[in-house]
């Protein structure tokens, strides 16, 4: 038989066992995740937009004044325009319906964007009667539909009242498919003859490219340059001036 010393022994040595065992099963501590970073602080705050435009609907030739603001922006374009600053109000003069897209960039790249659309109404080509005559109209009708078109000093831009009156020659042009016209271009009597010969000619041409982008066809059309030859007024003022600085349309028979 075991003795006693032999036992206590025995018994001494499982207790440290099983002291032993029960400190290698404590559970693991569980390691936190790392804080979520917030990327809209980095962003910085979103831009906002908001563009309009007075009035919404016009006739040919005629202006509508667009008006933006944005927040949070530090580059804005529009359509058409390019750059603009962050806030701001423009005169546009669209030659057709026009949908004008305004996008605001913040400086991490994010983008907010607005819209509009102009309308532009274009005279409709009047009713021709029928027959021969009508196909070519008489010089009192067409002189009535085709009106000169005036020019700014030094100048053959389309300004002013220029495109509506040019807008309305085509339409007429368009019903009377039969006409062929001669564009003559006269300036005031200021500069040498053969400055105004080359600016007479660049009105005519300028006249003559805007009834082509309404759709009449170039074969109808002549030009001819009389530079300052041939004044309408003869008076050294401004109003004076300003009617030798024309186009003018006749029939061209």
């Amino acid at each position: 038989m075991m003795s006693r010393k032999l036992r206590h022994l025995n018994l001494l040595m499982c207790g440290t066992i099983f002291a032993i065992g029960l400190s290698g099963c404590h559970k693991k501590t569980a390691i936190a995740p790392p804080p979520m970073t917030d990327t809209s602080a980095m962003e910085g705050p979103l831009p906002t937009a908001t563009l309009s435009a007075d009035p919404l609907a016009i006739d040919l030739g005629q202006s509508v004044v667009l008006n933006w603001r944005t927040t949070n922006a530090t580059n804005v374009t529009i359509d058409g325009i390019g750059p603009v600053a962050a806030n701001g109000t423009q005169n546009v003069t669209p030659s057709t319906s026009t949908n004008f897209h305004l996008i605001a960039t913040n400086a991490a790249g994010k983008t907010a964007e607005a819209n509009v659309r102009v309308t532009v109404r274009v005279p409709t080509a009047p009713m021709a009667p029928t027959g021969t005559s009508a196909d070519m109209g008489s010089d009192a009708d067409f002189h009535a539909n085709v009106q000169d078109v005036f020019f700014d000093y030094d100048s053959y831009d389309l300004t002013g009242n220029a495109p509506t009156t040019i807008a309305h020659a085509a339409a007429y042009l368009a019903s009377h498919p039969a006409i062929r016209i001669v564009i003559g271009g006269y300036c005031d009597e200021r500069g040498s003859a053969e400055y105004n010969l080359a600016l007479g000619e660049n009105r005519a041409n300028a006249a003559k490219n805007g009834l082509v982008q309404a759709g009449v066809s170039p074969n109808r059309i002549r030009v001819i340059s009389y530079g300052k030859e041939k004044q309408f007024c003869t008076e050294q003022t401004e109003a004076c001036y300003q009617q030798n600085r024309r186009a003018q349309f006749n029939l061209d028979r």
